[in-house]
């Protein structure tokens, strides 16, 4: 295919009727072939996760060495077949090389980096303070869960294998995964990567499991006996999941998207909004849960803003990176491809302006649509309160900060956000105010997901729990509470039989700790000393 800074509008183009035994791959960005992967059914699932916890019970009694030496393998494995990598995440999902290896390869490497060095100090036993019990010591402990689903989207798909995989291993669970059935052929290999990473290294490579197939056999994994749920996609598919949950009263950790709002103050520094802005709409084709999809700018940069984002949009080359360098691919469903296509044509009806794009491209080859700048978009269109999931920059036009954080705030989604402002002291006043679960201060909000002490997740639609950090480790533990002697004086706390005086008792203590005051904590002291007299 040969790059081109446009590309001719085209028709929708049925995708290939689907089998119910096998998952047709096709490559997005040329619907070329890539074969076919048999498709799960509930018994097969269910012998996944009968897999995966027999591996499961030798392996949550290794030491953190032994862990961090398995994924000190994953990360050297990584690394040394990242172009190999690079090229199955291409051919499976049609994005370029660029954002294969920047946007897949990179955060998986840092992942693996953090948890290696940093995972046995949030995992090993936590002094905890034992309150007035100052004759008892307290400690948290973090015990595995056992075996984690992952059920997981498409646009990602290295990524969100890894993803999960790490933490899992390295608190002692095991994993079985249900990737999306969009990027079935590449997530086949990488699992076979990591499953040889663990064989090599000794250990049973059951404790990684992968289903593949349609909705049912993500139903039939999200009811499977399994001991935690990672699960990654639309608020619909996401209740339907918590739904299941409930079943086997499983705990759940929801991850359902975003429509994240950027803001540029009219202080901004211009190149670095702009920049900021181009990444958050455009890396990997606008097909991330962190997208900027919400770029909200005060009315007095607003004319240059999009300007200059004009400028640098209309100069972009589309296409495959196999035929040469370009800064946008293709669309990785042609089902997502009809999702965005709608959602622009909607808001062009009522009333958004196309500065450029607005339409499909290369319709004949692969899946694409032309990176889009749509202008003077207003809170109430509907594009403006669901995810388009694509290279689609909305500009909308705001007076004030006040105006700007109500529309940031006005819709269900809240997952991440990002401020662009050279007065610090506004911008994270404004940053305060944004209903969100990250937000990053003149950076494109995405950029919060390298820093791994950092949590990921949202709030409101956009789910609940969160992944990454000390946090995202440790959802992945039973947190146990422990209290025992600190000294080895085996003296009885007595509450039975129930003495005349024990509530005059204990009311005075009460009153001497927590009583408002010297008249109160007196009063108190002296019941306490009166045997529990008044």
């Amino acid at each position: 295919m040969t790059s081109s800074p446009v590309g001719h509008s085209a028709a929708p183009v049925t995708p290939q009727p689907r089998r119910d035994d096998v998952i047709l791959c096709l490559d997005p960005a040329t619907r070329e072939p890539l074969g076919e992967i048999p498709v799960d059914d509930p018994a097969a699932v269910a012998a996944a996760v009968a897999r995966a916890r027999a591996a499961q019970r030798s392996w949550r009694k290794t030491t953190f060495a032994e862990r961090r030496a398995v994924l000190q393998r994953i990360l050297d494995y990584t690394v040394a077949n990242k172009d190999q990598l690079c090229a199955w995440v291409q051919l499976d999902s049609g994005k370029t090389r660029e954002n294969a290896l920047v946007g897949e390869i990179w955060p998986v490497c840092e992942k693996l980096r953090w948890t290696i060095k940093n995972g046995e100090k949030h995992l090993k036993p936590e002094k905890v303070s034992s309150g007035l019990l100052v004759h008892k010591r307290a400690r948290l402990e973090f015990h595995p869960l056992g075996v984690l689903a992952a059920i997981i989207p498409w646009n990602y798909p290295f990524q969100n294998i890894a993803n999960p995989i790490i933490p899992a291993l390295m608190a002692g669970n095991a994993v079985v995964i249900k990737p999306s059935e969009w990027v079935a052929w590449s997530s086949a290999r990488f699992i076979d990567g990591f499953r040889q990473v663990l064989r090599e290294a000794g250990h049973d490579p059951d404790l990684i499991q992968a289903v593949q197939g349609y909705g049912a056999t993500g139903a039939a994994l999200a009811r499977a006996e399994v001991d935690t749920i990672l699960f990654i996609g639309s608020v619909t598919n996401g209740r339907r999941v918590l739904e299941a949950s409930t079943e086997r009263v499983v705990p759940v950790t929801l991850e359902l998207g975003g429509k994240d709002p950027f803001i540029v103050c009219d202080d901004a520094d211009l190149e670095q909004a702009v920049h900021g802005a181009l990444a958050g709409v455009y890396i990997n084709c606008g097909q991330n849960c962190v997208s900027a999809e919400r770029i909200i700018v005060h009315d007095g940069i607003y004319d240059a803003f999009e300007r200059r984002v004009t400028e640098l949009v209309t100069a972009f080359r589309q296409g495959s990176s196999r035929d040469g360098v370009v800064d946008v691919g293709a669309i990785i469903t042609p089902l997502q491809l009809d999702v965005i296509d709608r959602a622009v044509q909607g808001a062009i009806a009522q009333g958004a302006r196309v500065v450029c794009g607005g339409k499909r491209a290369f319709g004949d080859r692969g899946e694409y649509f032309e990176p889009t700048i749509l202008a003077d978009v207003t809170p109430e269109m509907h594009i403006m309160q669901e995810e388009v999931f694509g290279p689609v920059m909305l500009l909308s036009r705001v007076k004030d900060d006040a105006e700007a954080v109500a529309v940031a705030n006005q819709i269900s989604y809240a997952l991440g956000s990002s401020v662009f402002s050279k007065d610090h002291a506004r911008a994270r006043r404004i940053a305060s105010e944004v209903e969100a679960g990250m937000v990053a201060i003149n950076e494109f909000g995405g950029i919060t997901y390298m820093a791994q002490d950092l949590t990921f997740g949202g709030i409101k639609a956009s789910g609940f729990g969160r992944m990454n950090g000390r946090e995202g480790l440790r959802s992945m533990c039973n947190v146990k509470a422990v209290m025992e002697d600190r000294f080895p004086i085996h003296q009885p706390s007595k509450v039975f039989p129930v003495a005349e005086k024990d509530y005059g008792v204990f009311s005075g203590v009460i009153e001497l700790i927590y009583g408002r005051g010297l008249k109160a904590r007196w009063r108190g002291l002296m019941r306490l000393i009166s045997g529990g007299k008044a």
